[in-house]
């Protein structure tokens, strides 16, 4: 059995899922930061956060990120 941090699920989306999934602000490409375990709209400047291996894609749940 491997040994992984705790947290390793929350950043494990399928790479499938992914090719799919687009900012619902901008309709824009996003991009997976693994050590955040978010999804990255560079175009609206928001971070969706990934729990349990499920993309919170709403942007009242997302971070903006700092210019």
């Amino acid at each position: 059995m491997e040994n992984r941090p705790a947290d390793h699920r929350k950043s494990t989306v399928d790479p499938k899922l992914l090719e799919l999934l687009v900012c619902p602000l901008t309709q824009g490409r996003l991009t997976l930061d693994r050590e955040k375990g978010e999804l990255v709209s560079e175009r609206a400047a928001l971070a969706y956060p990934i729990r349990d291996g499920i993309p919170i894609m709403l942007v009242s749940e997302a971070r903006k990120l700092e210019s």
